[in-house]
């Protein structure tokens, strides 16, 4: 490719926001498809841009034929004009090459395709010099595989002390992230990571560097997994405009001054590239916009796109309104939440009629007779520090022939959720509560969730429990579920937990510990969570050994300033054995339940199901380990973890190297779904991948997610307490569609919150410093996982103090040479060689554009040439531990 080829490639990929000039003929003067803003002598002769969608008989024909395709299409929002759908038979992402093809349907609509012609499939290539974002792509990690729970997230400290440290959030894994900036964004697409596997020998490039002068890049030579065409298709129907429609962006002047469009409207931008630029009425923008648009160069504002015909690239919008400055948190947290659909309004007044009255609340007698009374059992919660809405709390109860009792008892969300009331319409449209760093928004009303349903301690509540007789070993003996009645005698934080867990032997100091009532001792407590533990213990293992898979992920907690609520801080969240207490018995809970409920409505249980990972992208990442010395298999769930644990030492070096292939084996995982029973037929469709079970479902966060509240309302039929379900597959199926997409949703926002933070943590704190591990090479830059932050960044040598550099690949292996310009003339220039699993330096730089960073590689030793074999792996322990949280099983 010539240079002046390179430059158009390069501009067309970094058009912004809305398509790039190959679409169409027209360019911001377009029509914004308003007839009588046409000239009238163009009046039917504009060209259509795009085509008219198919009817809805013939896209139901054509599905049922198989000559159509339906799924949901997913933008890359590294490079907004490739698009794919999942394919129906597991193997490769059907490809959507354009604008044009994506036929104005935006990220997350469920679409139909027509496959184009073989001839018109394209061999996909990544190119090196795309700067739009760094790594992003999806990853769909659910909770149970990597961990994440979401309760974490309260602020009851921001009361009471300067320094309130909150924990990222992260949903069950389907991430994805437009903006790009977020940690738990994934490298994008195994075909960065394959290099060169069909190429022998080696393949070079080199190219000098000056001051003045950035090097021309040249688009990426590393071979693909594959050069076979990916199949191409084109949208004729969407099915269903999932995405809102909503998005947060900044106001331009159209280019054409002498236009009538020009008087007319205005042009939205968007901030998510893969929106496309709108039109807006300038009667909707501020007064004085047209006379002072520099004054609104930083202000966001929301639009909502009303509607785009065939003969305009651009969409028709309306502004909505005006958020404030770019950059700043509240602006741009609102800005999330509406692009993602989350309501954060108040609760009207018809909802908040169906909370109960008179306060405080006491539970009716008759109530308390229909229950299992637990009132003076040792039971207790163990949660974040900051939380407070606490769903769960456990108990263990040791038997006179060496078993144990345990309970898990849960929030009975469902007695104060009255089926068809108000609230339970609203909390079904919500589906699940949103984790930002700095808020939540609730699923239902505060009085529920931090008081009447909250498991607070010395207080009498409603539980629905599941009981089980265990063993040391932690086999099930009894199980016995039904709702009951307990009085939590302590809230417990974690850390609590973890120092009774490490001080087996020692009383801990009353003042180390949080209030414990009178009628229980902190001994029988500190007893109760050794017993609880050293059983979770037995049954992780035993977990493991039955086939289980865990990736986990790196996760930011931020530190944040109680006057200003900006980060003052963040570190990689420390995952512990009391995480994984808690996680064992809300797992073991939850596949008691589904059980239970599959068994008594076979045709009506809601469930959740994993399917195993995309075959094809996992194929291509073994050959890539494979090309690395390393072997890993991936024949099931189980292998791959084992595979995973054994490959890597506990050297520092080791242990990052894993974080990397962690990350990398995250990108071929599908999400886990929720469904109804009585849809889909093959049972063994209902496996959870990662968990390595038949059956699983969510019961233990019904105040957080609405999908457990229905589990609830099941599980109370089943054991007769209320009617049985009315209510068809189908129905069920819908509700569950939806809380799948409200939890993708939710999963989006708190990445972009986290970036969010992130990126004012760049600007306001930086430039930050870290070690890193190179995950992939290009031939004119590289990509690294940042490992004190979680960040997936790319470097760029041009953004570097060389001299020169060299491409080449070495056997399979790509390899960049990197030749350091010298701080003393006199010196001799350092060589650097990066490769994959390169440890190097990096710097997190602000850029100008609000809330962008990037990173730089940290100039190397004065002299001699660096090879990863001489590199002295540096990490830090607090670097290297495993983050997690209880995950939201």
């Amino acid at each position: 490719m010539s240079h002046s080829e390179y430059r158009l490639n390069s501009r067309s990929l970094g058009t912004p926001k809305g398509v790039s000039s190959a679409v169409g003929p027209h360019g911001a003067g377009a029509s914004p498809g308003d007839k009588k803003s046409k000239n009238k002598s163009m009046r039917g002769k504009k060209k259509s841009i795009f085509e008219t969608y198919m009817s809805r008989e013939d896209v139901s024909e054509g599905l049922k034929r198989g000559t159509l395709i339906q799924g949901v299409l997913r933008i890359n929002p590294k490079k907004f004009h490739e698009a794919f759908i999942p394919s129906p038979d597991g193997d490769r992402d059907i490809f959507i090459d354009g604008v044009v093809a994506r036929n104005r349907a935006l990220n997350g609509d469920l679409v139909v395709v027509k496959l184009l012609p073989e001839e018109q499939w394209k061999v996909i290539k990544p190119e090196s010099n795309d700067k739009e974002t760094e790594a992003a792509y999806e990853s769909d990690l659910p909770e149970e595989l990597c961990g994440h729970h979401l309760t974490q997230q309260s602020l009851k400290g921001y009361n009471d002390s300067p320094d309130v440290i909150v924990e990222a959030q992260y949903d069950d894994s389907d991430s994805e992230d437009g903006h790009g900036n977020t940690q738990n964004v994934l490298v994008d697409g195994v075909k960065k990571l394959s290099v060169c596997i069909h190429d022998k020998g080696k393949e070079e490039a080199s190219a000098q560097v000056t001051k003045d002068e950035s090097t021309p890049m040249s688009p990426d030579t590393r071979g693909l997994p594959e050069k076979s065409p990916q199949r191409s298709a084109k949208v004729v129907y969407i099915l269903e405009k999932k995405h809102s429609r909503a998005a947060t962006g900044i106001l331009k002047l159209l280019a054409e001054k002498n236009s009538d469009l020009f008087r007319k409207y205005a042009l939205f931008s968007p901030s998510d590239h893969r929106v496309p630029r709108i039109y807006v009425p300038l009667k909707d923008c501020p007064q004085d916009f047209v006379t002072r648009p520099k004054d609104y160069a930083s202000t966001l504002f929301i639009c909502r796109i009303v509607d785009w015909k065939e003969d305009s690239n651009f969409a028709l919008g309306k502004l909505a309104k005006s958020l404030g400055q770019a950059g700043e948190i509240e602006p741009e947290t609102e800005g999330i939440l509406t692009e993602y659909g989350v309501d954060f309004s108040d609760f009207s007044s018809e909802v908040l009629e169906c909370l109960p009255r008179s306060l405080p609340w006491i539970i009716p007698p008759e109530e308390i007779s229909k229950r299992r009374d637990l009132r003076k059992d040792c039971v207790f919660t163990i949660d974040p520090s900051s939380a407070r809405d606490l769903d769960d709390a456990l108990s263990c109860r040791p038997l006179a022939d060496g078993t144990f009792q345990v309970g898990v008892h849960i929030a009975d969300v469902s007695y104060f959720v009255p089926e068809g009331s108000q609230l339970d319409k609203v909390a079904a449209e919500r589906a699940t509560s949103v984790y930002l760093v700095q808020k939540v928004v609730p699923m239902l009303p505060r009085l529920l969730c931090e008081e009447l349903c909250s498991l607070n301690p010395m207080t009498d509540k409603l539980t629905f429990s599941v009981i089980w007789t265990l063993t040391s070993e932690g086999k099930i003996l009894d199980e016995w579920f039904g709702q009951t009645i307990i009085r939590s005698c302590s809230k417990l934080s974690y850390e609590h937990a973890q120092s009774m867990i490490e001080r087996p032997s020692e009383k801990i100091p009353e003042q180390e510990l949080p209030p414990i009532s009178p009628e229980h001792s902190s001994e029988e407590v500190h007893q109760a969570v050794l017993n609880l533990h050293r059983i979770a213990q037995r049954l992780r293992q035993q977990r493991f050994t039955d086939g289980a898979l865990r990736l986990d992920q790196l996760k930011l907690a931020f530190t944040l300033d109680h006057e200003t609520g900006l980060p003052q801080g963040c570190h990689i969240y420390k995952y512990l054995d009391s995480n994984k207490l808690v996680e064992e018995f809300m797992l073991l809970a939850n596949m008691a339940v589904a059980h239970k409920i599959h068994r008594a409505f076979p045709e009506q249980a809601l469930l959740r199901r994993h399917p195993p990972p995309q075959t094809k992208m996992l194929g291509d990442l073994v050959e890539f380990c494979e090309q690395m010395g390393l072997a890993v298999d991936v024949s099931s769930a189980g292998a791959l973890n084992k595979s995973l644990t054994r490959i890597f030492g506990d050297d520092k070096y080791s242990l990052a190297r894993k974080e990397v292939l962690t990350s990398m084996f995250s990108r071929p995982m599908q999400m886990a779904l929720y469904f109804c029973s009585g849809v889909l037929r093959d049972q063994a469709q209902f496996r959870h991948y990662a968990l390595n079970v038949p059956l699983y479902t969510h019961f233990t966060s019904p105040i957080r997610r609405f999908a457990d509240v229905v589990v609830h309302r099941l599980l109370a039929a089943a054991l007769g307490h209320r009617e049985r379900p009315d209510v068809e597959p189908h129905a069920l199926q819908k509700q569950a569609d939806h809380c799948n997409d409200r939890r993708m949703a939710s999963k989006r926002v708190q990445e972009l919150s986290t970036g969010l933070f992130f990126g004012i943590l760049v600007k306001e704190s930086g430039p930050l410093e870290s070690e890193a591990m190179v995950m992939g090479v290009l031939n004119q830059a590289f990509d690294v996982l940042v490992l004190r932050y979680g960040v997936q960044k790319r470097v760029y040598c041009n953004a570097l103090a060389l001299r020169s550099y060299h491409f080449q690949k070495v056997g399979r292996k790509p390899e960049l040479t990197l030749v350091w310009e010298p701080e003393d003339p006199e010196q001799e220039p350092a060589q650097q060689v990066i490769t994959i699993f390169s440890l190097v330096e990096v710097v997190l730089q602000a850029e100008a554009v609000a809330l962008k960073y990037r990173a730089i590689l940290k100039r190397p030793a004065p002299a001699g040439c660096l090879s990863p074999e001489d590199e002295e792996p540096g990490l830090e322990p607090e670097d290297t531990e495993p983050e997690d949280t209880e995950p939201e099983a």
